[in-house]
């Protein structure tokens, strides 16, 4: 009995992408949704040829479902959409102690490293939690 791995043998170079075929998941990309790291989740067109093929990466399956209905719709992802306007006040009510903290009157270029992280990430944080909560109470469009 042979207890040796068998290791299949490397694939062909298809017809279209000849040489060394790349990974299949580019490692500095981006959210297309939240602008979060990217996990694998993706997208292409695939009605058009591989070298003009609109590839889109996101974080997760509710950042990928966002990006399908926002694209059924016609909505670009660069303007604030409808349900990013209603997730803008929940933000300013999580910012609103921590700038009572730090004082209204300090201007942004006084703040210390610690404090513009703390606001930062306070910021996205709302802003994330609060797209998710309002996605989930949105009717699924299948």
């Amino acid at each position: 009995m042979n207890h040796v791995a068998q290791i299949a043998p490397p694939s062909a170079a298809a017809a279209d992408r000849p040489g060394f075929d790349r990974l299949w998941h580019p490692r500095p990309v981006l959210c297309a949704v939240c602008t979060s790291r990217a996990r694998g989740f993706g997208w292409f067109d695939p009605h058009r040829p591989r070298p003009t093929r609109t590839r889109r990466w996101f974080c997760s399956m509710g950042c990928q479902a966002a990006f399908t209905r926002k694209a059924k719709r016609g909505l670009s992802m660069v303007d604030f959409t409808e349900e990013e306007t209603q997730a803008l006040p929940a933000v300013m009510r999580a910012l609103a102690p921590e700038m009572e903290r730090i004082g209204w009157d300090r201007p942004l270029g006084q703040l210390t490293q610690n404090d513009m992280h703390r606001l930062i990430v306070l910021t996205v944080e709302a802003f994330r939690a609060e797209m998710a909560e309002i996605a989930a109470e949105a009717e699924i469009p299948f």
